[in-house]
């Protein structure tokens, strides 16, 4: 009898550690937006045209091919800052969407869509970045981790525009699962707009996970974020829909 179990005993500690997961699995705190946005080096609007395989680590890495969204011109011709236009969103809400003052928007009254379509589509190479441009002038890979145990991210190719964040590390652009990486069309309205320009308005202020009450605001330029009583641990209604701006005298609401 004796014999006999400890075979069986083996037996079964080896199927028990083959169905064991040998990776630890990827594990990210929940971030707000327009805190992805503040931390990140850099933010594109980009669509995935390719991918490949590059065998270096463990695991290797995954390096994605972009093609960046075209800009409307006049972005690059202001010396302060502005907000990144697209097609898209100039020609449904130009100023909900995009953040721009009405009078910004003035001088492409005249166009026609076609022609606001050769102006967005004339370059696929020309660039749709929000934030980065002291670090990288343009991306065309985006390196990740092929495993999602070690928070590799996938992107489909050639079906969608993506809004990607991720950090710069040696001239390349890296992003994982724990960086804000969505595609263009779920985001919200506001999400939009504060990507386009609110956020930045805000990477002064701190957004305050609130997990249990009571929370409350320990300074003036902290903001609560209570998605998480409410959501079960999933960002939800503040995530889509609030940002975080400094006021008058240092608040932030």
């Amino acid at each position: 009898m004796r014999s006999g179990t400890q075979p069986l005993l083996g037996l079964l500690l080896l199927l028990s550690l083959q169905g064991s997961p040998l990776t630890e699995a990827c594990s990210c705190a929940m971030t707000h937006p327009q805190d992805a946005f503040c931390s990140a080096d850099i933010v594109i609007r980009a669509k995935v045209v390719g991918k490949k395989l590059l065998r270096d680590g463990h695991f290797g890495t995954m390096r994605y091919t972009v093609k960046q969204m075209k800009a409307l011109p006049y972005v690059k011709a202001q010396a302060r800052p502005m907000p990144t236009l697209a097609l898209e969103d100039v020609l449904s809400a130009p100023s909900a969407a995009t953040g721009a003052r009405p009078e910004e928007l003035a001088a492409y009254r005249h166009y026609s869509p076609t022609k606001l379509l050769e102006l967005c589509t004339a370059s696929l190479q020309s660039q749709l970045m929000y934030k980065g441009f002291e670090k990288v002038q343009h991306v065309q890979h985006i390196y990740t981790d092929a495993s999602e145990g070690l928070c590799g991210v996938k992107f489909d190719i050639n079906k969608y525009q993506y809004l990607i964040t991720g950090r710069v590390y040696d001239g390349k652009v890296y992003t994982g699962l724990c960086n804000f990486n969505e595609r263009w069309e779920r985001l919200s309205l506001a999400q939009k707009k504060g990507i386009n320009h609110r956020y930045q308005l805000g990477c002064n202020c701190r957004i305050k996970p609130c997990h249990y009450l009571p929370c409350f605001v320990t300074s003036k330029n902290e903001c609560l974020w209570t998605d998480m009583l409410s959501h079960f641990g999933y960002p939800g209604y503040q995530s889509r829909h609030y940002a975080c701006i400094q006021q008058k005298e240092g608040y932030c609401s």
